[in-house]
């Protein structure tokens, strides 16, 4: 099992990487999440797209429909969504030597000519939303996201720009940030919305998804668990870790065994429709 003996926990015993989530650029992040083969946008990718393409065949879109993707970082997700590109790619072209040598402006301009040579023809516009100032702006200025806002739905609400870019939303992802936000941001999010909007959203078992379930169906969103598999997530970054995440999930109901008891996180995928969608 990996570990990192200079980092700190969370209240449920989860690893602190606060550091890597706001730099210039991903490097950091890449470089220090590698050892725990962090993974779950890589099992995202497939689904994302999947459920985008569902989605526009359902309401009849003629236009691409547009995602927001919720606490979305550096913009893995969009670059997974629109480029012809796997998370290995990107762990290889994020700590490469050549990368490592590079300004965090000169890495912005190599990036934006990575991802424009990999884009897809299905490409779709994507919003992009976290409090990770820095973070959102190396997306925007790379061209993974088409618009960006740093902002925090937990505390406060969502600004004039923020509202009018939901009122565009069709598809709400989110890979990593379940525990960290909460229903509030949903629903403050859902009360902006003017297009039929679907979550496709991955939780880890230690984290209690009902509340914002509930949320979502105050709006008229219907969600449905996958019961029939897990995604893992990365590896535990100590024993301390694994422990607690194993004492979590039996909480929940779930059984580690065979899943966390293996030294892995695992996360649940949730899907929620509109109720006239989800009949249809």
């Amino acid at each position: 099992m990996a570990a990192d003996r200079h980092r700190t926990s969370n209240a449920s015993g989860k690893t602190r990487f606060d550091d890597i989530y706001d730099q210039p650029d991903p490097r950091a992040y890449f470089r220090t999440l590698a050892p725990f083969r962090y993974e779950i946008p890589q099992h995202a990718q497939a689904v994302f797209r999947r459920t985008r393409d569902l989605r526009a065949r359902v309401a009849g879109d003629e236009g691409p429909v547009t995602v927001l993707d919720l606490c979305c970082s550096y913009g893995i997700n969009a670059a997974l969504l629109n480029h012809d590109l796997t998370l290995a790619d990107l762990y290889a072209h994020y700590t490469s030597e050549e990368a490592a040598a590079l300004t965090p402006p000169e890495m912005v301009e190599r990036d934006k000519e990575f991802y424009a040579s990999r884009r897809r023809a299905d490409a779709t516009p994507v919003i992009g939303l976290d409090m990770a100032a820095n973070a959102t702006r190396y997306a925007l200025d790379a061209g993974l996201l088409d618009e960006a806002y740093a902002e925090n739905l937990e505390r406060h609400p969502p600004s004039s720009e923020l509202r009018r870019a939901m009122a565009r939303t069709g598809l709400i992802t989110v890979t990593g940030g379940i525990g960290y936000i909460s229903h509030r941001t949903f629903d403050a999010l859902l009360d902006c919305a003017r297009l039929p909007v679907w979550v496709s959203a991955f939780v880890l078992r230690t984290v209690p998804y009902g509340r914002i379930a509930e949320t979502l169906a105050a709006h008229g969103l219907d969600t449905v668990t996958d019961s029939s598999r897990t995604y893992t997530q990365r590896l535990f970054t100590s024993a301390d870790e694994q422990r607690d995440a194993v004492r979590q999930v039996r909480l929940a109901g779930e059984d580690p065994e065979g899943y966390e008891s293996e030294g892995r996180y695992h996360t649940r995928l949730h899907e929620s429709r509109p109720r006239q969608s989800v009949r249809a």
